[in-house]
């Protein structure tokens, strides 16, 4: 198992409730053949070691793990937490375990809960090993894990609007039109109620009504400016507010939800409850799925089933992730039938990246890459 860190500058700083990102910082990591023994079913064999190089074997599997405060633990803890894990297999293996040759034995280490985008980062190289050695796409192995239909090939992403005069916030959404995006959400919370519906309703005139609109609160609202926002936004035919009350609110969400004809969209409730808890007290029309910040495209796949089990529409966004863990998103979201608009192009929020992006974004949609894996062997020189 080979860990590589990485700092990534953002174009602009970017505010969060707990500081202001100027970089992502992070750890790319990768599993090589004698760190993976394909499942026996799949009568595959891991590719030989390198002969250039016996200390590098042969990459079959890659993973990012990239903290971001308030959503995961620190990065600090990230590392630690990978080395751990990887030490431990190794010392392990050196005394003649040979139950711990596999990395699915460190992953075990991990926990969700605990060391989020850790756990991420591993058990997405695993699952790219195990993809590529049954040689399809990780939407496809994913999807089968969890009993979902077969992926789709591409799935639609939504454009984010900042904040902004009701004439800067308009000129932006049309920009994004042009660009082909459908669907947009807008950042709100930050102004009066008056003031984020007259920079929607500016939005709504310049783009006309055939495009979606979402609106992000980030738990800016107490519950009646909530109740007033939503009655507002519903007359623009606002599709969705995400996190309207703050994440703690549970009570307050439930209370929103069917109150007009706005869906109730929760994202840092979904960090700080769990998805069980939001399900169980009906607080929610739609979950928003940050595959790093539920420790994984395993779990983050096996509760977008759930939600729709229940009822809530997943859709799946990013944590301002690098490349690797842009493209296992955009995987995780294929095994979603008919998913909505995810929030995936956020590529274009690093000023550098640690590989060239398999999945461009054209005409608000992302092709799923139909290589083996992640992308078939597209990252294997990061690490």
């Amino acid at each position: 198992m080979r860990l590589r860190r990485f700092s990534l500058p953002l174009v602009t700083p970017l505010r969060t409730a707990r500081a202001e990102l100027r970089r992502r910082e992070g750890v790319a990591i990768a599993l090589g053949g004698t760190d993976w023994t394909p499942p026996d079913a799949a009568g595959a064999e891991p590719p030989p070691a390198a002969t250039d190089d016996a200390a590098s074997p042969a990459t079959v599997g890659v993973g990012e793990a990239t903290p971001l405060p308030g959503w995961t633990e620190s990065f600090p803890a990230c590392v630690a937490a990978l080395r751990d894990a990887r030490d431990a297999r190794d010392a392990r293996h050196a005394r003649g375990d040979r139950g711990a040759r596999d990395a699915r034995d460190a992953l075990a280490a991990l926990d969700p809960s605990e060391t989020p985008a850790a756990r991420h980062g591993l058990a997405l190289a695993i699952a790219d090993a195990r993809s590529r050695a049954v040689g399809e796409p990780l939407a496809a192995t994913l999807a089968d894990e969890v009993g979902l239909p077969a992926p789709s090939a591409s799935v639609p992403v939504n454009a984010t609007i900042g904040d902004g005069s009701p004439e800067e916030t308009a000129r932006a959404a049309a920009r994004a039109v042009d660009e082909g995006y459908r669907c947009l959400k807008l950042k709100v919370g930050a102004r009066g109620v008056d003031a984020d519906v007259d920079r929607l309703r500016a939005v709504r005139r310049r783009i006309g009504s055939d495009v979606t609109l979402r609106a992000d609160a980030n738990g800016g609202w107490d519950r009646s400016t909530a109740r007033r926002a939503l009655r507002g936004l519903e007359a623009l035919d606002v599709a969705v507010v995400e996190q309207p009350l703050p994440a703690a609110d549970l009570a307050g969400l439930a209370a929103l939800c069917g109150t007009a004809a706005v869906d109730v969209a929760v994202d840092e409730s979904l960090v700080e409850h769990g998805l069980r808890a939001v399900l169980d007290a009906g607080a929610a029309d739609v979950a928003v799925l940050k595959p790093m910040a539920l420790g994984g495209p395993d779990l983050a796949a096996e509760a977008a089933r759930r939600a729709r089990a229940a009822g809530v529409e997943p859709i799946v966004t990013t944590t301002i992730d690098a490349a690797i863990a842009r493209t296992a998103a955009v995987h995780v979201a294929a095994t979603i039938p008919d998913v909505g608009a995810c929030g995936l192009a956020t590529g274009q929020l690093l000023a550098d990246d640690l590989a060239t992006d398999p999945c461009p974004i054209d005409d608000g949609r992302i092709a799923v890459p139909a290589g083996p894996g992640l992308a078939g062997n597209a990252f294997d020189d990061v690490v």
